[in-house]
């Protein structure tokens, strides 16, 4: 379960206020962190946070990084989940945790989510919200967050093409080829990167369902900072209206039937208008970031395929058939979007 109950009761019990018993309960797992729901004998509610049980990378999973900044953005009035604890002795559960407020909400991660969450009338706010709660991320001065050493500020496109470029190469399954376009596509977009406008916190990840919405359709928080550094923020951006799924749009057999089809939700371009009016950057190349979005889900689904392919699943091929083809249509819809550039 990834819990040691006895000892992470004690520690929550002095540290963060919790009364026990404990009840832990696993609400979101697989290969990226995992959070438990924790609630103690007071019906106090919190939300803990530890690393995958197995197949962890050194530098991948980094359980203080993520609550530093947490910490420093709670304070800005950025919506997260208020910071209350981080345990970094491995005596208490062989890996370092911690806690924060659990955040009670909807969470859409289908379109029947969505319809079951809010009327059609009330969808359409939904995007503005997004957009311009991204925006206002985008806009917390690093240095005075104290997250100016966070990461490198410069040449966040540049790194992210190398990186998921050399996964893709090394990712090769025997019998499947794409023909050359997955690089050709990488070397279109690598020389035609847009001048970096500004050093943001980029969340990396950021979509309705890494978000915790109240009844009226706002932002509550931001979930899921495991892979923020500081970079470029159109690369959210682009993200963002890669996953903000139209109903025309041709992804919904590799996206699922994403909550932003139901009737009402705003469309792309408004929810880019949204974000151009809340934020002083231009959005006029928003459509290179979109490409890259498109093109680095490519690049990380040929590796779940490789894993998949090279026996991850202990022989289950199933869901994994139509991945090439999924491939194939995102590194097209790279190349179409990049066209529009």
């Amino acid at each position: 379960m990834g819990i040691d109950e006895v000892k992470v009761s004690q520690w929550m019990c002095e540290h963060v206020g919790a009364v026990a018993p404990l009840d832990f309960e696993l609400i979101a797992g697989g290969r990226s962190n995992l959070t438990y729901r924790v609630s103690d004998a007071n019906a106090n509610i919190f939300a803990l946070r530890r690393p995958p049980i197995s197949h962890v990378l050194p530098t991948a999973h980094d359980m203080v990084r993520e609550y530093t900044i947490i910490s420093a953005l709670h304070p800005l009035d950025i919506p997260v989940a208020r910071p209350l604890g981080l345990c970094t002795d491995e005596a208490v559960n062989e890996r370092p945790f911690y806690v924060m407020e659990f955040v009670d909400g909807a969470i859409l991660r289908t379109r029947d989510d969505a319809e079951a969450a809010f009327a059609p009338a009330e969808r359409r706010v939904i995007g503005d919200n997004l957009a311009t709660t991204l925006a206002q991320l985008h806009d917390v001065d690093v240095k005075e967050a104290g997250l100016a050493d966070l990461a490198r500020h410069e040449g966040y496109i540049e790194r992210q093409l190398r990186r998921w470029r050399t996964q893709y190469e090394q990712m090769t399954v025997a019998g499947v080829d794409y023909g050359g376009i997955v690089e050709a596509v990488g070397d279109q977009l690598a020389a035609s990167v847009p001048r970096q406008q500004r050093v943001s916190v980029v969340h990396g990840d950021y979509r309705l369902d890494n978000t915790v919405l109240d009844e009226h359709g706002a932002v509550k928080a931001i979930l899921d900072w495991e892979i923020c550094t500081l970079g470029d923020p159109m690369a959210d951006l682009g993200l963002l209206l890669v996953y903000w799924a139209e109903p025309a749009d041709r992804t919904e057999a590799l996206l699922g039937a994403a909550p932003t089809t139901a009737p009402g939700f705003s469309t792309r371009e408004q929810v880019l208008a949204a974000y151009a009016a809340q934020s002083d950057l231009d959005v006029s190349q928003v459509a290179y970031y979109q490409a890259f979005g498109y093109w680095k889900l490519a690049c990380i689904m040929q590796g779940v395929f490789a894993r998949y392919s090279a026996g991850a699943t202990a022989g289950d091929q199933g869901s994994v058939q139509e991945y090439p083809q999924h491939i194939t249509m995102l590194v097209e819809l790279a190349k179409q979007t990049l066209e529009q550039h």
